[in-house]
């Protein structure tokens, strides 16, 4: 059985040394201050002097190795015993050559393939535990967020492209509604003078009793009002009849006002 040991180290690689001391204060406050992580390089070492890691290249393998704890491309931080392997050298080289042919350089991505998933990959292939999650946390993180705001975009356009769609549905039903009518609605001067009325009294209806008239109430009303308007015709003619019999008994004879010309 061989120890595999976890090599960590700060990313101060920017040529900066004014980003490279950002980093380093990050690194302090979000991993050492309250354990949540940071910006972090890691390499696997397992027989031999030589740690293995993953980076970016434009062609071949990203997969390399290096002495163990002396990168110079990072400042080291700490080394960690994740465990021990029960593989002999040879199987660990023939991972080793697997891993190299899975894993070229030009498919490095800082958030979704870097260096920390190739150690995760390379621990659980040698059947030890993965990398403690602050050493990547804040990829992780990154994915996850890029994931849902691709998501998101998707949701939408996919919403807008269902809107879009049914309202030419909605379009094409009201031009076929129109179509078959053949005619436009009557106007309020062409309407039936009755029907504005009907349409007042069963609004208040509505809102009173909290239903729509029924027909039988209808031709209720219109017999109402029927019998209303031939009682008023009638009063009126008795009226005419009786001013015209008073006025014949007003009047004088015809002979007191018959006059003979001389």
């Amino acid at each position: 059985m061989m120890e595999v040991i976890l090599h960590v180290y700060d990313v101060t690689n920017s040529g900066s040394e004014k980003t490279n001391n950002t980093i380093l204060n990050i690194n302090k406050v979000f991993k050492d201050a309250i354990g949540l992580g940071g910006i972090f390089h890691s390499a696997v070492q397992v027989y031999g002097e030589d740690e293995w890691s993953f980076g970016f290249c434009e062609h071949g393998t990203g997969v390399f190795s290096c002495p163990s704890g002396k990168n110079p491309m990072y400042t080291y931080r700490e080394g960690i015993v994740l465990g021990k392997t029960n593989f002999s050298i040879f199987k660990v080289n023939q991972i080793l050559r697997e891993l190299s042919r899975e894993w070229p350089g030009s498919d490095y991505d800082l958030l979704a393939k870097n260096c920390n998933h190739f150690c995760d990959e390379f621990c659980e292939r040698l059947g030890v535990p993965k990398l403690p999650g602050w050493v990547n946390r804040f990829a992780n993180a990154g994915d996850a967020a890029m994931e849902i705001a691709g998501n998101t975009a998707f949701r939408f356009r996919q919403a807008k492209t269902e809107i879009v769609s049914a309202s030419k549905v909605a379009y094409r039903f009201l031009a076929g509604v129109t179509s078959s009518n053949g005619s436009a609605p009557d106007s309020p001067t062409n309407s039936n003078t009755r029907v504005p009325r009907l349409q007042a009294s069963w609004f208040k209806n509505l809102i009173t009793n909290g239903a729509k008239p029924s027909s039988t109430e209808v031709d209720d009303q219109d017999e109402d009002e029927r019998l209303q308007r031939q009682h008023s015709s009638k009063q009126g003619t008795d009226q005419l009849l009786r001013q015209s019999s008073q006025q014949e008994h007003e009047l004088p004879p015809l002979h007191q006002n018959f006059r003979h010309d001389v």
